[in-house]
């Protein structure tokens, strides 16, 4: 077979006991992160934030190293393509996090928690949506094509999205209001709890709702990132690694950037960018070989670019 944009046909280098390690590994960091965060009792101090963001970038990078070594240089290029890709598309989220603490009115004190179980419960969903693309590009491997055209038609939608155009989170959507239907609520956050008792009675809390409304945000992204990843590589361990050393960060990452997140004004036109040009190598897959280090360097190009000219853009500009 012609090699493709997607190293059709290579083989997956996720044995059981590789599998098995990542997995106890992630386990275990996120029974570290839940106990810190819950002991320390407050929101993430800036400094604090900045220092796990780090931890985990700096963990990500070793892994993908680690990877380099000992499955050699192509694997760790996809797995860093993969990772950057991802990381890349995630910031959506932190925009989308914005706007549900506001919507529900989160204090700062437990958007960590929320974050923490929002980002747990993202690793679960899209570990099955992962296994379900894998399964697919690998027996119908046309399909890129058609992720390829979908991911065409969201860097469209992005690119027209107009600036005086207002974003909406995702607070009323059907699993939401599933939630709201099928579960007593009370009308305020209850401190840090997702659930508390009142005469008897079992009441969900607008942490739960929060929770939920970030799930399924996430899965609307994941339903954009995830093809993504398939056009550059279609290792099944490494698109849920790549994926999963994306997310960890994120609930730090947000606490680093989200005094910034208003100002990257053109960060937005710059993901759009990225899914035109994975969609388009997706879509002329057939005709068109890039090597995954060439792809790593075009996304990293378009990501800068995005960042320097967002941060640089005059302010009067930034309305």
């Amino acid at each position: 077979m012609i090699a493709t944009a997607v190293h059709a046909g290579a083989k997956n280098i996720g044995s059981p006991v590789l599998w098995a390690g990542f997995l106890a590994g992630v386990l275990v960091l996120l029974a570290l992160d839940l106990r810190i965060s819950s002991r320390r009792g407050h929101g993430a101090r800036f400094r604090e934030a900045i220092g796990w963001s780090l931890f985990w970038i700096a963990l990500s990078l070793g892994f993908g190293f680690w990877i380099w070594i000992i499955y050699g240089g192509e694997q760790g290029l996809q797995f860093f393509a993969g990772y950057l890709l991802e990381k890349s598309l995630s910031v959506d989220n932190l925009f989308v996090f914005v706007l549900l603490f506001q919507a529900f009115a989160i204090p700062a004190e437990y958007q960590h928690r929320v974050l923490f179980w929002g980002v747990l419960g993202a690793l679960v969903l899209r570990g099955g949506l992962i296994l379900a693309g894998v399964a697919l590009v690998h027996r119908f491997h046309w399909i890129i094509a058609v992720f390829g055209a979908v991911l065409v038609y969201t860097a469209a939608k992005i690119a027209l999205h107009r600036d005086g155009e207002e974003e909406r989170a995702p607070t009323d959507n059907v699993v939401v209001r599933m939630v709201r239907k099928s579960l007593p609520m009370t009308a305020t956050i209850e401190g840090p709890e997702f659930f508390v008792r009142r005469e008897g009675r079992r009441f969900a809390t607008p942490l739960l709702l929060a929770v939920v409304a970030a799930e399924t945000a996430d899965l609307v992204f994941a339903l954009d990132s995830i093809p993504a990843v398939f056009a550059v590589t279609d290792d099944s361990f490494l698109v849920f690694s790549s994926n999963v050393c994306a997310l960890l960060g994120l609930r730090a990452l947000y606490f680093v950037v989200r005094g910034a997140l208003l100002r990257l004004r053109y960060l937005k036109p710059g993901l759009a960018g990225i899914l035109l040009f994975v969609g388009l190598k997706m879509l002329l897959y057939k005709w068109v070989f890039l090597p995954t280090g060439t792809s790593l360097a075009i996304i990293a190009a378009i990501l800068v670019v995005a960042l320097l000219v967002s941060w640089f853009a005059p302010k009067e500009n930034l309305t």
